[in-house]
């Protein structure tokens, strides 16, 4: 498989300059009532995330606007939708999306951070010690049927199928756990495949958004499945 190119950022906004720009968007963008404190350690993850993004490709998103909507608001946009189940487990979180965020708005809560490539799992422990994150696990593979550690719930952003999925998380997830799933608007034919298929004999379909991130065009859908 093919790397993707490793876009360094041009620029890279001191705290203050930073916290203003994300004060101003979020303001912009539906989320104006955002805690301050929680939004300064997102400014400082940004900060650290760019930082590394000099001399390591973790993120393909570089610019601060896109960072902040794309990636900030929407992990954050989950929490306002549904009610998160806790331990969360963060499936192919990549460089720490939607776990970070949510971990932030959820500072006594446990979540788990499940990334297969060792470059970023390095770099998720970077940002765990540099934040001073607790409750914040981090394992270094990925999740398949045979992942055991108990968790009640599991989310991702991931762009596999959803019948994979949900059998990836069949190993781990609790009775009355739940999966939440964030896709994009055209997600109709994997729906109906997953449907239809036996991955139903133990999940059932509790909730399905069709939303917007907020004063954008950037289509989401948030789907729930609890494990019968």
């Amino acid at each position: 498989m093919q790397r993707s190119v490793h876009k360094k950022p041009a620029q890279i906004y001191p705290f203050k300059e930073a916290d203003e720009r994300l004060f101003d968007l979020f303001k912009n963008h539906d989320f104006g009532d955002f805690p301050h404190s929680d939004r300064h350690q997102l400014v400082e993850f940004y900060q650290i995330l760019m930082n590394h993004q000099l001399t390591d490709n973790v993120t393909r998103l570089i610019q601060f606007r896109d960072i902040a909507i794309k990636h900030f608001i929407d992990s954050l946009m989950v929490d306002r939708l549904t009610e998160l189940y806790f331990p969360l487990l963060d499936i192919g979180t990549g460089p720490g999306f939607p776990g970070i965020p949510l971990k932030i708005v959820h500072p006594g809560q446990k979540i788990i951070l499940a990334e297969g490539v060792k470059r970023r799992v390095e770099f998720l422990k970077s940002v765990r010690e540099q934040m001073k994150i607790s409750e914040l696990q981090i394992v270094g593979r990925n999740v398949d049927g045979q992942f055991q550690l108990p968790v009640k719930g599991a989310i991702t952003r991931a762009v596999e199928d959803v019948s994979t999925t949900l059998e990836r998380v069949l190993g781990c997830l609790e009775v009355g756990g739940r999966v939440f799933l964030m896709k994009g608007p055209n997600v109709d034919g994997e729906l109906k495949a997953a449907k239809n298929g036996k991955i139903m004999r133990d999940f059932k379909l509790c909730e399905d958004h069709a939303y917007n991130l907020p004063k954008t065009p950037h289509k989401r859908r948030l789907l729930v499945f609890e494990r019968r």
